[in-house]
């Protein structure tokens, strides 16, 4: 009949060697540090496909007011032709990257103006880009060769 003695060292060995299996033992490591990496990667990526929606929308209101400055500055163009053109324009090329869109059009007797303001559509929840984007240039105006207006 084996000792208490015996009993006792046959236990503290076993429960020694199952204490090395558990340090060795690394099932389950790779869950750990996936549940750690995939949301920040996931956001960065999320943060990378909004940075691209919100270049487009840029990229959309400068197509839009360079359009509706051309008609606009032409010697015959009003602000209400400018207009109706940055309204066609941004139905053209897609509303969807530029959300709110707000289209002022002014002509002077030297120049005209044309401003675009809004916010890029939403990849990330809760983060609103904006999107302001000027375009001036001078109004075409016919002169006589002797360099005055007819």
């Amino acid at each position: 009949m084996p000792t208490v003695r015996a009993t006792t060292r046959r236990l503290t060995h076993r429960a020694a060697a199952a204490a090395r299996r558990l340090a060795r033992d690394e099932r389950g490591s790779v869950t750990a540090e996936q549940v750690l990496v995939m949301p920040a990667l996931l956001s960065v990526v999320l943060l990378l496909a909004q940075a691209a929606v919100w270049a487009h929308g840029i990229q959309v209101a400068q197509a839009t007011a360079a359009d509706a400055l051309a008609v606009t500055r032409e010697q015959n163009g009003t602000a209400a032709v400018g207009q109706t053109e940055a309204n066609r324009m941004l139905d053209q090329l897609g509303r969807g990257p530029l959300n709110g869109a707000h289209i002022m059009v002014t002509r002077e007797a030297d120049h005209a103006v044309v401003s675009i303001t809004g916010t890029a559509s939403s990849v990330v929840p809760f983060l609103k880009l904006p999107i302001h984007v000027n375009a001036t240039g001078p109004t075409e105006q016919f002169r006589s060769a002797a360099g005055g207006t007819p």
